[in-house]
């Protein structure tokens, strides 16, 4: 008999039965939002953290401005999803237009609001194009801002994996060499920027295997509900949308169910091919909207744990 975790008997089954028939809810997946920024985002973040809350992420995390500019927004929702909701919640700490004692001073404030696990990323200069330019007393890199994290306390740390390669790599190869200098200083894993073909995160799965790189990674999951945004998204990031989303997504700027409906199913048949191919863990960026996150991890067979207040 077929062991479900036997790559031929995956293959068969995602060609030849329901994608979703039968998934016996081997998964994990952790949640990222963003800080917001009126009352009204507020309830709705809020909303959206009480909604996932039974999926009993891995974590929650919470993203962090170009320059700090929602620094105080960041640490405000992270410390009360650790204090209210009583759930894992990691902050988002970039090197941009910090000194490395701003850096302390903000770390030392999350580890005194229970924060254990923080994503260091290097961050952009907020101008698209911009070249990144370290503060003359800040951290040249995400792998220094590792390091130093490290040495201020004994924190989690995520960073990012880029399986299209960043635009500042100069190829796919130095950008791999960027992110085991990462791990390397300290880093416990990995989170993949978005991608649209699980083909696009599995050679990147070999890549970093050629190159020796162990650590787990998570892949970063977005449901796109808004194509032009996406889009935006993706040229800071280096990510392509594949033309055939335009198509799916035609016509359905003023139906909002719709268009909620295309971009789950086209996310879920992404997630289930990663499934299908070994993947177990996911990471889905939500926009501050629970519904599609949610809806993609019950057809993985999710199911909520336990009572949950």
């Amino acid at each position: 008999m077929n062991s479900p975790l036997d790559p031929v008997h995956e293959a068969r089954t995602a060609v030849d039965t329901p994608l979703f028939a039968s998934l016996p809810g081997d998964i994990s997946a952790s949640f990222e939002f963003f800080p917001p920024k009126t009352e009204k985002m507020e309830a709705i973040l809020w909303e959206s953290v009480q909604q996932l809350k039974p999926l009993n992420p891995d974590f929650v995390s919470v993203t962090y401005g170009a320059g700090g500019s929602t620094r105080e927004r960041t640490h405000n929702t992270v410390a009360r999803i650790i204090a209210e909701a009583h759930m894992p919640a990691a902050a988002h700490l970039t090197c941009v237009d910090a000194t490395k004692a701003e850096i302390r001073e903000v770390a030392e404030h999350y580890w005194e609001a229970g924060v254990r696990h923080i994503v260091a990323l290097r961050g952009d200069a907020g101008e698209p194009g911009a070249p990144f330019v370290p503060h003359p007393d800040g951290y040249a890199s995400a792998a220094d801002l590792v390091a130093g994290l490290k040495e201020i306390a004994d924190f989690d740390i995520s960073v990012a994996a880029y399986p299209e390669t960043h635009p500042d790599a100069s190829c796919p190869d130095s950008d791999i060499d960027n992110l085991k200098r990462k791990l390397d200083a300290g880093a416990t894993r990995a989170i993949s920027q978005f991608f649209f073909a699980p083909e696009t995160f599995f050679r990147f799965q070999d890549r970093l295997a050629a190159k020796g790189v162990t650590a787990p990674v998570l892949p970063g999951i977005l449901p796109v509900t808004n194509v032009a945004q996406a889009r935006k998204f993706a040229g800071a990031c280096g990510a392509e949308i594949p033309a055939w989303m335009d198509g799916l997504f035609e016509g359905l700027d003023e139906r909002p169910a719709a268009r909620q409906l295309v971009a789950a199913t086209v996310a879920a048949e992404l997630c289930r091919r990663l499934y299908a191919g070994g993947i177990r863990q996911f990471h889905f960026y939500t926009l501050n909207r629970a519904d599609l996150a949610y809806a993609i991890c019950h057809m993985l067979g999710m199911r909520p744990h336990g009572d949950v207040k």
